[in-house]
């Protein structure tokens, strides 16, 4: 074959391919508008949308687009249809429109018969697939969980929903049935423009401060208009509307009454690309209708439009690449697909790009990939406050937007309860208004309205009660109840944060931690005894001392007398005397005892080795009774002890004559009732039994109980710690119970919540919160003096009733000697006037005289060695002798032949008187 014919061949069959390959030089789209959008901006944005392709030679360099727009009547299917027919005759490849939900299904069944594309911009409910539908309106599914996402944070739980139009319950519908983890009550009313006025006084009568509206952007004016007649324009409202053309509607009367109205927006205006399209759209129509729609801003019907011809375009431009596009040859009476339909479509769904309401990305003809902006009205405009979008959720970026502190002239109903130190009350005629109450409560309430910049009126709750929830019927009462009716702003007291109230209402941060407590009566002294210094050893072991003390004297006595070491001779110089003498009898045996008993030494000592055991350990036994008794006596008489019967919680569970409860109603009373520790659930049991009731109205009534005995009263700790600071009668027992904070109480989703927070927070680094703690519980001239007792450092010095009783064992002691002496004086005389009566000459003195003669001689201030002799005689002796000298002080015998018997007179008169 020749060169130049093959080369010719090369360069017809590139050439075929190129042909192939290409797109027509002109492809026709059709647009269905209903009659009211005609020169509407939604029909300007598409028609600049094809100017703005056929400009840019870098899309589409050799293929132009041409529209052809039909127009039907609204509520009429059959001549859309027939308009849809009509373009289909002729030729267009794609067909764009209606907005109507009712025409664009009917247009759709013919696209779809066809093969034909149909982009659509509206909100679909239909979830099912459509094969030949490309929708750039985000689904209601989405939208849905973007709408809750929000509820969520602001944490909504009283909800109205007002729509218009009759898909618009079924367009909410997701959103009543979306799960979350707080239960909303959700309200569902109708309206139009003739009964916006009254569907908004029913929701105000119901009290509902949050609205999801949903109503035709047209008829807006209509709804603000009966905001502002029932002066539901307050910062207490939020509207949350779904419409994303907020930023076009009037809220000039709005901005500066602090109401709160939220709403998504899809076209960022402030993008530089958004905004350069824009402008050149607005260039575009010098004159007539604008598609700004006299605003900076433009809608989303006509973005959305927009961005569907840009997709159109960039799907073809995709095409181009790899397919040919065949010019479509059908109509509705052969019903004879498009071949290249299918390819088309399947590069549009293909298509990623970023128009004027965002990302653009599709799945099925369903758009997956969105971002929304989060508009809040503030004060002199709407503001971008956060975004929204299928893959990340809700971003709050200005969390500060939702509390706008400004310069707000707002002023709140705060509600209280009286409760020393926290609220008091002045009673008297100059007090009015606010200044009738004071307390650390009060003027922290007063810090952080100056730190948010609010006024507010306070006021008592009605029943005064702080509100827990019956569990029968499930109702609140006291500040909780007032705050979910929304009759208060805030409550402010020692109101406890727990998980109940936690679900119904909102708390700031706490102001303050504590915990429950047990309040008692200061334990009453022990009575001091006589003899208490018996007291370091017990009852039974001063027996077993006494036993012990019988036992080893009776063993001394046993076995001195058993030992022959203990035996001696009398009269060592008499070699030959028989008689040998045991000093351990048994009297001797019991005074040795004791005088080790008592550290006092004996003149007797054992000599034997058996002897000396039983001293020797005996010895061993008084050391260590004597030491113990020693070191626990001075803890027993400095240190004065106190008798208290419970130590804890779990010694008041553990018995039941001391009565125990809480205040009613109260926080403290919830954390009995729904404890799951065995300790508490048993405590809960006995109060809820309890006949009288134990719980007390008032934190005074539980005070004078616990002060009339035999009650304890279990409250938090930052109460009982300025009670017992004030009443030294009153004292705390045991630790904390649990742990918790107080807080301030808002309703649910109130916008005032972060802010006070933000603001308790501040007090707290700044230290103003501990100097009012200190300023309403440790002011010197409100606290009573405290003695503290038990302290190492400060022991008591003993008194006479600490260690009375020895001297009183001293007085004892000393009578019994008295009255012993006065035996034996008595006993001896006895037995010498028996001997006086066998000699008839001797003198005779009475009994009582003898005694008085003594006592005489005894309490004579100058004693003599020597003293008068009984007038008794012995019977042998020599009549004269009036003296009898001491034994070292007689002379020595004179006369020998009466030596014996004057010895034996002598040694018996010695033995009256040793």
């Amino acid at each position: 074959m020749p060169v130049t014919k093959c080369r010719h061949i090369f360069f017809l069959t590139l050439l075929t391919f190129t042909l192939t390959t290409a797109l027509p030089p002109i492809i026709k789209i059709g647009a269905i508008f209903t009659q009211e959008e005609k020169d509407s901006s939604t029909e300007l944005a598409f028609k600049y949308a094809v100017y703005r392709i056929n400009r840019d030679k870098t899309l589409l360099p050799k293929t132009t687009l041409v529209y052809d727009i039909q127009y039907v009547p609204k509520d009429d299917s059959f001549h859309a249809s027939k308009k849809a027919c009509q373009q289909v005759q002729d030729g267009v490849q794609a067909v764009f429109g209606p907005s109507d939900p009712l025409l664009g299904a009917h247009i759709h069944s013919i696209c779809d018969a066809l093969d034909i594309p149909h982009l659509e911009s509206r909100l679909d409910l239909d979830s099912e697939y459509k094969e030949f539908s490309i929708n750039l309106h985000p689904a209601q599914t989405l939208l849905n969980n973007a709408f809750y996402d929000v509820i969520d944070f602001l944490n909504w739980t009283r909800v109205a929903i007002i729509y218009e139009e009759d898909y618009g319950l079924i367009k909410l519908r997701e959103l009543v049935r979306s799960p979350g983890q707080r239960e909303v009550e959700i309200h569902i009313r109708q309206a139009d423009p003739d009964s916006y006025r009254s569907v908004l006084k029913e929701v105000k009568t119901k009290e509902i401060h949050n609205l999801i509206v949903d109503t035709r952007p047209e008829n807006m004016h209509h709804f603000l208009r009966g905001i502002l007649q029932l002066q539901m324009n307050d910062y207490k409202y939020h509207y949350l509307f779904t419409s994303f053309d907020i930023e076009t509607f009037d809220l000039e009367d709005f901005k500066y009454n602090f109401v709160n109205m939220t709403a998504f927006r899809m076209v960022d205006a402030e993008d530089v690309n958004v905004r350069q399209v824009l402008e050149d759209m607005q260039r575009f129509q010098p004159t007539g209708h604008s598609p700004l729609n006299k605003t900076s801003v433009i809608q989303a019907g006509p973005a959305l439009m927009y961005d569907s011809v840009l997709v159109f375009a960039v799907g073809l431009q995709t095409l181009e690449q790899s397919h040919s596009l065949v010019p479509a040859n059908v109509s509705c009476d052969a019903e004879m697909p498009w071949d290249g339909g299918l390819s088309l479509i399947n590069y549009i769904n293909s298509v990623e790009l970023k128009g004027l309401s965002g990302p653009i990305e599709f799945k099925e003809g369903r758009r997956i990939q969105f971002k929304l902006d989060l508009l809040k009205l503030k004060q002199h405009s709407l503001v971008k406050v956060g975004e929204w979008s299928p893959a990340t959720g809700v971003n709050i970026s200005d969390r500060a937007a939702f509390f706008d502190s400004g310069s707000m002239n707002v002023t709140l109903v705060v509600i209280t309860i009286l409760e020393i130190p926290y609220v008091m009350m002045r009673y008297g005629k100059n007090y009015t208004g606010n200044s009738r109450f004071y307390g650390f409560c009060v003027d922290l309430l007063e810090r952080v309205s100056k730190e948010v910049g609010f006024d507010y009126i306070l006021d008592l709750v009605p029943d005064k009660k702080y509100g827990a929830q019956d569990p029968g019927t499930g109702e609140w009462n006291g500040m909780v109840l007032q705050l979910m009716k929304h009759k208060a702003d805030l409550a402010v007291g020692s109101m406890t944060i727990n998980y109940a109230r936690e679900s119904v209402i909102d708390f700031t941060k706490p102001f303050m931690n504590l915990g429950i407590s047990i309040l008692f009566k200061v334990p009453t002294s022990a009575p001091t005894r006589l003899f208490s210094f018996m007291n370091p050893l017990a009852v039974e072991i001063w027996l077993y001392v006494l036993a012990a003390y019988v036992l080893v004297s009776i063993t001394m006595f046993i076995v001195a007398r058993f030992s022959p070491y203990e035996w001696h001779n009398p009269h060592p110089c008499e070699l030959e005397n028989d008689l040998v003498e045991n000093q351990f009898s048994l009297a001797n045996s019991f005074w040795f005892t004791i005088g080790t008993l008592m550290q006092q030494g004996s003149d007797l000592n054992p000599k034997a080795t058996s002897t000396r055991i039983v001293g020797g350990i005996w010895w061993f036994f008084t050391l260590i009774i004597i030491s113990s008794y020693t070191a626990n006596l001075a803890a027993f008489l400095t240190v004065e002890r106190m008798i208290t019967p419970i130590e804890n919680a779990e010694d008041l569970a553990g018995q039941t004559d001391i009565s125990y409860g809480t205040l009613d109603s109260g926080s403290t009373m919830t954390f009995f009732r729904d404890s799951m520790i065995e300790t508490y659930k048993k405590m809960w049991r006995f109060m809820e039994n309890k006949k009288p009731s134990v719980f007390v109205p008032t934190y005074e009534e539980g005070i004078r109980r616990v002060l009339e005995g035999n009650y304890a009263f279990l409250m938090e700790s930052t109460m009982l710690d300025y009670i017992v600071q004030r009443d030294c009668n009153l004292t705390q027992i045991g630790g904390l119970l649990d742990s918790k904070g107080y807080g301030i109480a808002t309703p649910m989703g109130s916008p005032w919540r972060d802010k006070i927070s933000l603001a308790i927070l501040e007090l707290q680094e700044k230290g103003e919160i501990q100097m009012l703690y200190d300023k309403w519980w440790k002011n010197p001239g409100d606290t009573c003096t405290r003695n503290e007792k038990g302290k190492e450092s400060k022991a008591n010095a003993l008194g006479v009733d600490n260690i009375g009783g020895v001297f009183v064992v001293l007085l004892c002691g000393l009578a019994i000697a008295v009255i012993v002496a006065i035996f034996e004086f008595c006993y001896n005389s006895k037995k010498i006037t028996k001997l006086e009566r066998r000699v008839a000459s001797a003198p005779h003195q009475s009994l009582c005289a003898e005694m008085l003669e003594e006592l005489c001689f005894a309490l004579r201030c100058r004693g003599s060695r020597q003293r008068p002799a009984l007038k008794r005689q012995c019977s042998k002796c020599l009549p004269g002798t009036t003296y009898v000298p001491a034994t070292f002080d007689l002379p020595p015998p004179v006369n020998n032949g009466l030596r014996s018997q004057d010895e034996k007179c002598f040694r018996e008169a010695a033995w009256q008187f040793p």
